[in-house]
Protein backbone atom coordinates (compact mmCIF):
# COMPACT_ATOMS: atom_id res chain seq x y z
CA UNK A 1 0.00 0.00 0.00
CA UNK A 2 2.85 1.76 -0.54
CA UNK A 3 1.80 4.06 -3.38
CA UNK A 4 -1.38 5.34 -1.02
CA UNK A 5 0.10 5.50 2.49
CA UNK A 6 0.07 9.54 3.75
CA UNK A 7 3.71 11.28 2.99
CA UNK A 8 5.05 14.24 4.21
CA UNK A 9 3.85 17.63 2.66
CA UNK A 10 6.92 18.80 1.85
CA UNK A 11 7.86 15.70 -0.06
CA UNK A 12 4.52 15.65 -1.72
CA UNK A 13 4.12 19.08 -3.36
CA UNK A 14 8.00 20.45 -3.36
CA UNK A 15 7.21 23.93 -1.44
CA UNK A 16 3.97 24.98 0.35
CA UNK A 17 3.29 27.70 -2.35
CA UNK A 18 2.50 24.37 -4.55
CA UNK A 19 -0.08 22.92 -1.89
CA UNK A 20 -3.47 23.64 -2.57
CA UNK A 21 -4.89 26.73 -1.20
CA UNK A 22 -7.84 24.52 0.82
CA UNK A 23 -4.70 22.67 2.32
CA UNK A 24 -3.15 25.16 2.95
CA UNK A 25 -5.60 27.06 5.02
CA UNK A 26 -6.40 23.95 7.14
CA UNK A 27 -2.63 23.02 7.75
CA UNK A 28 -2.38 27.36 9.06
CA UNK A 29 -5.84 26.79 10.75
CA UNK A 30 -5.03 23.78 12.96
CA UNK A 31 -1.25 24.82 13.74
CA UNK A 32 -3.09 28.56 15.09
CA UNK A 33 -5.59 25.91 16.90
CA UNK A 34 -2.27 24.15 18.71
CA UNK A 35 -3.77 20.65 17.09
CA UNK A 36 -0.56 18.56 17.12
CA UNK A 37 -0.53 16.47 13.77
CA UNK A 38 -0.36 18.53 10.40
CA UNK A 39 -2.33 17.46 7.77
CA UNK A 40 -0.71 14.62 5.24
CA UNK A 41 -1.14 15.07 1.64
CA UNK A 42 -2.08 11.36 0.25
CA UNK A 43 -0.66 9.90 -3.15
CA UNK A 44 -3.86 9.22 -4.07
CA UNK A 45 -7.03 11.11 -3.87
CA UNK A 46 -9.44 9.92 -1.45
CA UNK A 47 -13.27 11.58 -2.07
CA UNK A 48 -15.28 9.38 -0.38
CA UNK A 49 -14.78 8.10 3.19
CA UNK A 50 -14.23 4.30 1.61
CA UNK A 51 -11.38 5.57 -0.31
CA UNK A 52 -9.75 7.67 2.63
CA UNK A 53 -10.19 4.44 4.82
CA UNK A 54 -8.48 2.30 1.83
CA UNK A 55 -5.56 4.69 1.27
CA UNK A 56 -4.91 5.18 5.08
CA UNK A 57 -5.45 1.38 6.32
CA UNK A 58 -8.17 2.23 8.36
CA UNK A 59 -11.42 1.37 9.13
CA UNK A 60 -14.54 2.45 7.01
CA UNK A 61 -16.15 4.37 10.78
CA UNK A 62 -12.78 5.96 11.23
CA UNK A 63 -12.96 8.45 8.62
CA UNK A 64 -14.94 12.05 9.58
CA UNK A 65 -17.01 12.59 6.81
CA UNK A 66 -18.00 16.06 6.12
CA UNK A 67 -21.68 16.52 5.06
CA UNK A 68 -23.03 19.96 4.10
CA UNK A 69 -26.78 20.69 3.74
CA UNK A 70 -28.41 24.03 3.30
CA UNK A 71 -30.69 25.40 6.18
CA UNK A 72 -33.73 26.63 4.10
CA UNK A 73 -34.69 29.74 6.76
CA UNK A 74 -31.29 31.44 6.05
CA UNK A 75 -29.28 29.51 3.18
CA UNK A 76 -26.60 29.01 5.72
CA UNK A 77 -24.31 25.54 5.54
CA UNK A 78 -25.03 23.10 8.01
CA UNK A 79 -21.79 20.92 8.52
CA UNK A 80 -22.34 17.67 9.86
CA UNK A 81 -19.40 15.44 10.81
CA UNK A 82 -20.21 11.57 11.28
CA UNK A 83 -18.64 8.20 10.91
CA UNK A 84 -17.77 7.09 7.17
CA UNK A 85 -19.69 3.84 8.06
CA UNK A 86 -23.07 5.93 9.16
CA UNK A 87 -25.44 7.71 6.77
CA UNK A 88 -26.84 11.08 7.66
CA UNK A 89 -30.61 11.04 9.15
CA UNK A 90 -31.87 14.30 7.69
CA UNK A 91 -34.91 14.49 9.73
CA UNK A 92 -32.17 14.14 13.29
CA UNK A 93 -30.60 17.07 11.62
CA UNK A 94 -33.80 19.05 10.76
CA UNK A 95 -35.23 18.42 14.25
CA UNK A 96 -31.57 20.48 15.88
CA UNK A 97 -31.12 23.16 13.07
CA UNK A 98 -34.28 23.81 11.27
CA UNK A 99 -35.55 22.52 8.09
CA UNK A 100 -32.67 21.77 5.37
CA UNK A 101 -32.01 20.78 1.96
CA UNK A 102 -29.45 19.28 -0.19
CA UNK A 103 -26.36 21.62 -0.90
CA UNK A 104 -24.78 21.03 -4.59
CA UNK A 105 -21.31 21.43 -5.53
CA UNK A 106 -21.32 25.80 -6.18
CA UNK A 107 -22.57 26.01 -2.90
CA UNK A 108 -20.41 24.10 -0.82
CA UNK A 109 -17.65 25.46 -2.56
CA UNK A 110 -19.10 28.73 -2.01
CA UNK A 111 -20.04 28.79 1.63
CA UNK A 112 -17.22 26.64 3.11
CA UNK A 113 -14.14 27.08 0.08
CA UNK A 114 -13.69 23.82 -0.32
CA UNK A 115 -14.75 21.31 -2.77
CA UNK A 116 -16.81 18.43 -2.17
CA UNK A 117 -14.27 15.15 -1.66
CA UNK A 118 -12.30 17.85 0.74
CA UNK A 119 -14.34 19.48 3.05
CA UNK A 120 -12.73 19.76 6.21
CA UNK A 121 -14.63 20.09 9.79
CA UNK A 122 -12.22 23.67 10.32
CA UNK A 123 -11.05 26.67 8.28
CA UNK A 124 -14.77 27.16 6.81
CA UNK A 125 -14.85 30.45 4.34
CA UNK A 126 -17.95 31.07 5.81
CA UNK A 127 -18.27 29.68 9.53
CA UNK A 128 -21.61 27.22 9.28
CA UNK A 129 -23.56 25.68 11.93
CA UNK A 130 -21.66 22.32 12.65
CA UNK A 131 -23.20 18.82 14.42
CA UNK A 132 -20.70 16.05 15.40
CA UNK A 133 -22.00 12.47 15.55
CA UNK A 134 -22.04 10.70 18.60
CA UNK A 135 -21.03 7.68 16.41
CA UNK A 136 -17.56 9.02 16.02
CA UNK A 137 -17.10 8.24 19.93
CA UNK A 138 -16.47 4.66 19.16
CA UNK A 139 -12.69 5.24 18.28
CA UNK A 140 -10.01 6.56 19.84
CA UNK A 141 -8.33 7.88 16.53
CA UNK A 142 -10.09 9.35 13.70
CA UNK A 143 -9.14 10.61 10.24
CA UNK A 144 -10.82 13.89 8.42
CA UNK A 145 -10.28 15.86 5.10
CA UNK A 146 -7.68 18.80 5.40
CA UNK A 147 -9.27 21.16 2.61
CA UNK A 148 -8.33 19.23 -0.35
CA UNK A 149 -9.41 15.52 -1.69
CA UNK A 150 -5.64 14.13 -1.10
CA UNK A 151 -5.58 15.94 2.26
CA UNK A 152 -6.18 14.39 5.77
CA UNK A 153 -5.47 14.79 9.36
CA UNK A 154 -5.30 12.66 12.03
CA UNK A 155 -7.19 13.42 15.48
CA UNK A 156 -9.66 12.45 18.35
CA UNK A 157 -12.98 12.88 18.53
CA UNK A 158 -12.71 14.89 21.63
CA UNK A 159 -10.36 17.32 19.68
CA UNK A 160 -13.00 17.44 16.85
CA UNK A 161 -15.33 18.79 19.06
CA UNK A 162 -12.45 21.37 20.59
CA UNK A 163 -11.24 22.10 17.00
CA UNK A 164 -14.39 23.05 15.96
CA UNK A 165 -15.50 25.38 18.74
CA UNK A 166 -16.91 22.84 21.17
CA UNK A 167 -19.52 21.65 18.02
CA UNK A 168 -22.73 20.04 19.83
CA UNK A 169 -22.42 15.81 19.73
CA UNK A 170 -25.77 14.51 19.33
CA UNK A 171 -27.12 11.63 17.64
CA UNK A 172 -27.72 12.45 13.96
CA UNK A 173 -27.78 8.86 11.66
CA UNK A 174 -29.97 6.26 10.72
CA UNK A 175 -30.51 3.35 13.11
CA UNK A 176 -27.46 0.85 11.74
CA UNK A 177 -28.63 -2.39 11.03
CA UNK A 178 -27.68 -5.09 13.06
CA UNK A 179 -24.18 -6.39 11.85
CA UNK A 180 -23.09 -10.33 11.17
CA UNK A 181 -19.54 -9.58 10.53
CA UNK A 182 -16.91 -10.19 12.34
CA UNK A 183 -15.95 -7.55 15.32
CA UNK A 184 -14.14 -4.66 13.95
CA UNK A 185 -10.37 -4.40 14.35
CA UNK A 186 -8.39 -1.62 15.44
CA UNK A 187 -9.15 1.01 17.88
CA UNK A 188 -12.68 0.91 18.11
CA UNK A 189 -13.98 1.29 21.85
Amino acid sequence: MADSAPVDTAAAAGSAADLPEGFRRVRRVLAELGHPHAPQFLNVAARTAQEAADALGVALGQIAKSVIFRRRADERAVLVVTSGDRRVDERKVAARVGPIGRADADFVKRSTGFSIGGVSPVAHATPPVILIDADLQRFDVIWAAAGHPNGVFPLSPDELVRLTGDAPVHDVVQVAAPSTAAPRVGDAR
